[in-house]
């Protein structure tokens, strides 16, 4: 989220493509990211999904506070970065075709959680990550750009991670200003 911030300040996405980080929303209050979306100046919100009875009831609480944000002629996208929830075949639809993630493997390897661990387990000689569509289906929506790293002898799930999450902060800001600029 930091990187992708940072990057549309420093490259003006609201003057080239007319699209601006409106805010940074979280499932929990107390996540890092929305301290440092304050000190950069954006809106925040948090969303305890927990005070839901459904994943539904909240998704569709989501939905309604996303869409606060939304400005006529902008292009609008939601990105998914660091939300670590399934969200429910609603919400994907209402956002189709506009919500975007980023895994930490090479889909469609390795979908859901511990990549990099199951990456070592299997013998991967690269692992790597993927900027996709949300659909439905778990991380196996379109493919928009991925990135490879190698897996070096002697590594830990956290080495490779590291290395891999170097990666998602060069990639998924370019894969966002990419869409920006095409409209998706």
């Amino acid at each position: 989220m930091a990187a992708i911030v940072k990057a549309a300040q420093r490259e003006h996405w609201a003057d080239k493509y007319g699209a601006r980080v409106a805010a940074v929303l979280s499932n929990k209050a107390d996540a890092p990211g929305l301290a440092l979306a304050r000190e950069l100046g954006l809106a925040t919100d948090a969303l305890d999904h927990k005070a839901f009875a459904s994943r539904e009831a909240f998704d569709t609480a989501l939905m309604q506070r996303i869409d606060a944000y939304d400005q006529p002629g902008e292009p609008v996208l939601v990105v998914l970065a660091g939300f670590m929830r399934i969200l429910s075949d609603s919400f994907v639809n209402h956002y189709a075709g506009r919500l975007v993630n980023i895994h930490p493997s090479l889909l469609p390897a390795f979908a859901g959680l511990n990549t990099h661990q199951r990456a070592i387990e299997a013998g991967c000689k690269v692992a790597g990550a993927t900027v996709h569509l949300v659909t439905p289906e778990l991380d196996h929506g379109p493919i928009l750009a991925q990135a490879v790293v190698p897996v070096l002898p002697g590594d830990t799930a956290q080495t490779l991670g590291a290395r891999v999450l170097a990666q998602e902060h060069l990639m998924y800001p370019r894969v966002i200003a990419g869409s920006l600029q095409n409209d998706l």
